[in-house]
């Protein structure tokens, strides 16, 4: 179904995503069922653009995350520090393109990205024993990256996390926004060895300029989706992980529960 309502949309190329630019970005993620999800995408279907690469517009995605041993960097988010980070391995598994990524959020809540391509990298069989150490000349490379925009040691990261989902790109009609949807997350945990499958939910991140007048905006207020903070990695974490401290993330987890009993 999701599949039929998002071929209905007239198409944006990559080419044309580029000129794109959110100068004064501001990010606001909501959460919430399929279901609703298939209501919101034929109410906006007038008012967008559906990213399209070679016919295809769901794309398939997969990321590793790291952390140091004692889950620091988790941590840091569970106690509610906005001075934060995150590492992970993201691969847009359609397009063989796969990045080693540091991402840093300030105390303004502001999120800035690096990332350096990855050579020879299988997301359909990921290993599961990556160690920043400077073994090759690629990894000589990770270990330079990292240093140069980690605040933690590369040699101390560890695998924790994997997840796969699918996404949705949207871009509005007067291309000040984007619509990224993410569907049929699941989730396994390399330390626990858990699995948690999370299909029914949908994360949708609204990115756009400032306070431009935003399409959607109206509609996710009519279909009663609210704005609610989803990290894919503390929520995987806690999700699947129970020695974890998960006080912040406990209601969020319940509402999760909640949504996806409501979509059955």
């Amino acid at each position: 179904m999701l599949q039929k309502i998002i071929t209905q949309y007239e198409p944006i190329t990559l080419e044309q995503m580029s000129g794109i630019k959110l100068m004064n970005r501001t990010d606001t993620k909501f959460v919430t069922t399929e279901r609703l999800l298939l209501e919101l995408l034929q109410l906006a279907r007038g008012d967008y653009f559906a990213q399209d690469i070679d016919g295809q517009r769901i794309a398939r995605y997969f990321t590793a995350y790291f952390d140091t041993a004692d889950q620091a960097m988790y941590t840091m988010h569970q106690n509610g520090h906005l001075n934060r980070q995150k590492v992970r391995i993201r691969s847009y598994v359609d397009s063989h393109l796969d990045f080693l990524e540091v991402k840093t959020k300030n105390n303004h809540r502001r999120t800035k990205k690096k990332r350096v391509s990855i050579a020879d990298f299988d997301a359909t069989n990921p290993p599961h024993n990556i160690i920043f150490r400077r073994q090759n000349e690629q990894f000589v490379a990770f270990d330079e990256f990292l240093r140069a925009h980690l605040r933690f040691a590369p040699e101390t990261l560890t695998q924790q996390l994997e997840n796969n989902f699918n996404r949705i790109t949207l871009v509005n009609k007067a291309r000040t926004e984007r619509l990224t949807i993410d569907t049929g997350l699941r989730f396994r945990n390399l330390v626990s060895g858990k699995e948690r499958d999370l299909t029914g939910l949908a994360i949708i991140e609204l990115k756009r300029d400032g306070l431009q007048p935003s399409p959607i905006l109206e509609l996710l207020r009519q279909l009663r989706i609210w704005p609610q903070g989803f990290s894919k990695y503390c929520m995987g974490q806690a999700f699947t992980n129970d020695r974890l401290k998960r006080n912040r993330f406990k209601e969020r987890m319940r509402y999760v529960e909640r949504l996806l009993d409501s979509n059955c």
